[in-house]
């Protein structure tokens, strides 16, 4: 079609290389690798089962992070809407075939390994808004009708991974879609508008909850009123916080990780096991390493030279920002406990890929930020 017919700027594989950024690559394998030592650490000391697969699922992402890195920021124009169905389907197909695993259905098997379309949902969406307002002018943003389809976009996989269930994805879903809109200029009175009649259907809400979740959310407003059963997970995480004072107990030293006191220590919790073994100052070390990467996520997307790289990459920012606020919160009791994993530390295969390949559409961005893609075929920029 006319308006992917872009720019003049052409880069050769070795001119990528070059401004591939280094440093940002840098950034992520000391946070993976901080991830391996972790996931070491809650097995007792030992490489299985978790820190060895990790290193493994981080090398694939690395290579996916990488590739998709140097792929033409045109192609990944072009390729959103399908990639975006493509999602979809894998989501509707977790609904028809579907694993079910501690109570949730969201897993395919595709014999190999098993993949959980929700994850690859999160940066489908952001390439599918991306796309959508690239074209968009304030005027058009102003326009309700215009709104109609990417709030479908957002609201279509919300409802789906929500009947999983899982509502820590559903609710970085809604989030990240929700950050784009505002992103391309979608005033806060809008969302107001929304937000108000979700706000009345709070009671309906409540009762189309699962048990265990109206469980997290009664938990999270007092977890004393449980502390040996719903309220053992946030309190146990809230002791091994504290005790880890400022410097840690030392690495394979903490008594709630080592003596399994704290749960879930290889996924939702390993920033509560981190914090009591290397202490404050290694939980703000860890923090400051993935505000480098938001940071290198901004600088990114505003000396993009196109509208949908920027919008991509900072969808990707705040998608990845949500990632670590939304765990972070939950382990420190700000929040109910949601199940988001804590990016390239916590123990997972699809939320490695994809937080991977987010970055490697950032570093896209990065590399081809001097390709102009016109808004209208009539744009000079052809």
């Amino acid at each position: 079609m006319a308006a992917t017919r872009i720019g003049p700027t052409e880069l050769a594989l070795p001119d990528k290389l070059r401004h591939l950024n280094w440093p940002f690559v840098a950034i992520v394998m000391l946070i993976a690798l901080v991830g391996y030592a972790m996931l070491y650490s809650a097995a007792g000391g030992a490489h299985g089962p978790w820190a060895w697969r990790h290193s493994v699922r981080f090398g694939l992402g690395l290579t996916a992070m990488l590739v998709v890195a140097l792929i033409d920021i045109r192609f990944w124009f072009r390729s959103a809407y399908p990639i975006y169905a493509a999602a979809l389907v894998g989501l509707i197909a977790v609904e028809v075939m579907g694993i079910v695993s501690m109570g949730a259905q969201r897993w395919i098997n595709l014999g190999l390994f098993q993949l959980q379309p929700s994850e690859v949902m999160k940066i489908a969406l952001v390439l599918a808004l991306a796309r959508w307002f690239h074209s968009a002018w304030l005027e058009d943003v102003a326009r309700p009708a215009f709104l109609a389809m990417p709030v479908l976009l957002i609201a279509a996989p919300a409802a789906l991974v929500l009947k999983q269930p899982d509502l820590g994805t559903a609710i970085m879903l809604t989030g990240g879609g929700v950050a784009l809109l505002f992103l391309a200029g979608v005033r806060w009175w809008k969302f107001a508008l929304v937000l108000a009649p979700l706000l009345l259907a709070v009671p309906l809400l409540w009762q189309q909850l699962h048990d265990y979740q109206k469980q997290r959310v009664m938990t999270f407003l007092d977890p004393e009123r449980d502390p040996l059963g719903a309220g053992y997970h946030i309190t146990q995480s809230k002791i091994a916080l504290g005790s880890g004072g400022l410097w840690g107990k030392g690495f394979l030293q903490g008594t709630q990780s080592q003596l399994s006191f704290l749960p879930e220590k290889q996924t939702d919790f390993i920033f509560t096991m981190l914090a009591e073994e290397i202490g404050l100052v290694g939980a703000l070390g860890l923090l400051a390493l993935f505000m480098l990467l938001v940071g290198a996520g901004v600088v990114f997307a505003l000396r993009a030279r196109s509208q949908f790289a920027r919008l991509l990459a900072m969808g990707v920012t705040s998608t990845f920002f949500l990632y670590i606020v939304i765990n972070i919160a939950m382990v420190t009791g700000l929040i109910p406990v949601v199940g988001v994993p804590l990016p390239m530390i916590s123990y997972g295969g699809t939320a490695m890929i994809t937080v991977l390949t987010g970055f490697g559409l950032l570093l896209s961005v990065d590399i081809h930020r001097d390709i102009a893609i016109p808004r209208f075929p009539a744009d000079p920029a052809r």
